[in-house]
């Protein structure tokens, strides 16, 4: 019998030989997740030898980052003193201008925020200071230039940048309860984990943030809450309330009928860097239920809790007037918005008008989709947010 790529026992002793021996991965809520991930990649996603080969490393690497990270709170317990204030989120869906409107947000110092080489490389390498990530940065940097090179589709479907503020479902990832289904149609395993108390992949958020928070303040950096962003909690609305109290939520909205074939292209984009076999239509299909099951419970949350704590900006108004939305933003937080971070904002909007390249070319039926079916299965939500 042919041994399994992906055998949890496996990948946990090279994590443990990569990490010098340590064996300490916290919290164990992690390993079913681990275990049922493993058996969908097997059984399911259809990973080439490359596929095979980038997810294994992603897991181990992982894995290995959990092992570091119990390590650094062991040797520096400080850092379970820091305090998370609550934070400012950005949901919507894929596509809706998330990515923009966090990016812009962060120009504000008031606002902690996690660069990409941040959620890709948390714990510090061996032999960097805490002061100078720099070897950290580099190698992020690279990976980038080497992402972008191998798929070019993927600049124009969302801005690559090492520096640049990004989405902490990447630290959500080290739970294992998390939207592999970016990377590979694992429907098991997502089947599995809608069933699964979601409540550990938060905890874990909130600790990786308080390392991330800590070794900022160790490079002089301190701010009063943080700024976050990722679909992945539309469909766990309760759980980020319950895990983060007083948590304001910006949620963004575009006509499904633009956003759901934008998000099957995305989708499809990243399954083909793991599978020679990857479905289009699959992918479409699958992340529209998915999508449309998201924003369901997200308004269902809406109606039976506090309305006050969530804020709701069109992707038009993102795009054509971004600053007016951050005036009414800055409203909804009760902050003021200083001259000098106002020219941040615009100088960064300025800067990013120049960075985007190409065009994103798709349609529904490359995705199996339509869109008739498109506006029924989204009916409830365009009544609501789009007329």
């Amino acid at each position: 019998m042919a041994l399994s790529a992906f055998d949890a026992s496996v990948l946990l002793e090279e994590a443990s030989a990569a990490a010098g021996g340590l064996r300490d991965f916290g919290d164990a809520s992690f390993r079913p997740a681990l275990d049922k991930l493993c058996e969908s990649l097997e059984q399911e996603a259809k990973l080439s030898a490359t596929g095979v080969y980038l997810m294994r490393m992603k897991l181990v690497g992982q894995l290995v980052n959990r092992l570091k990270l119990e390590d650094w709170f062991q040797r520096h317990p400080e850092i379970n003193d820091e305090a998370i204030a609550a934070p400012v989120v950005i949901v919507g869906l894929p596509r809706t201008g998330t990515t923009k409107l966090h990016r812009l947000l962060a120009r504000d110092p008031r606002f902690y925020w996690m660069a990409w080489w941040e959620s890709i490389y948390p714990v510090p390498f061996a032999g960097e200071t805490l002061a100078e990530p720099n070897a950290r940065i580099a190698q992020a940097r690279s990976d980038v230039q080497a992402m972008t090179e191998a798929m070019p589709k993927l600049t124009a479907m969302h801005p690559m940048d090492a520096d640049a503020a990004d989405e902490e479902v990447m630290l959500m990832e080290h739970s294992f309860l998390s939207a592999f289904n970016a990377y590979a149609d694992v429907p098991g395993y997502m089947a599995w984990m809608d069933a699964q108390d979601q409540r550990p992949a938060y905890t874990f958020l909130k600790r990786m943030l308080q390392f991330l928070q800590w070794q900022k303040r160790q490079r002089g950096i301190s701010a009063e809450r943080w700024v976050l962003k990722a679909p992945h909690h539309l469909l766990r609305m309760d759980v980020l309330l319950q895990e983060f109290p007083g948590v304001h939520v910006i949620q963004t909205h575009r006509d499904p009928v633009s956003s759901i074939p934008s998000i099957g292209s995305f989708i499809h984009t990243l399954w083909c860097i793991y599978s020679e076999q990857a479905d289009a239509h699959a992918a479409g299909r699958s992340w529209s239920e998915l999508m449309r099951r998201a924003l369901q419970h997200t308004m269902q949350v809406r109606d039976r809790g506090d309305g006050a704590q969530f804020f709701d900006v069109r992707f038009v108004d993102t795009v054509k007037r971004p600053m007016d939305v951050v005036a009414r933003v800055y409203d909804f937080l009760g902050w003021d918005l200083p001259a000098e971070i106002a020219a941040a904002m615009r100088e960064w909007l300025a800067q990013d008008e120049k960075a985007h390249q190409g065009g994103h070319e798709y349609t529904a039926p490359q995705f199996g989709l339509s869109d008739t079916q498109i506006r029924m299965d989204f009916a409830a939500y365009i009544q609501r947010h789009l007329t």
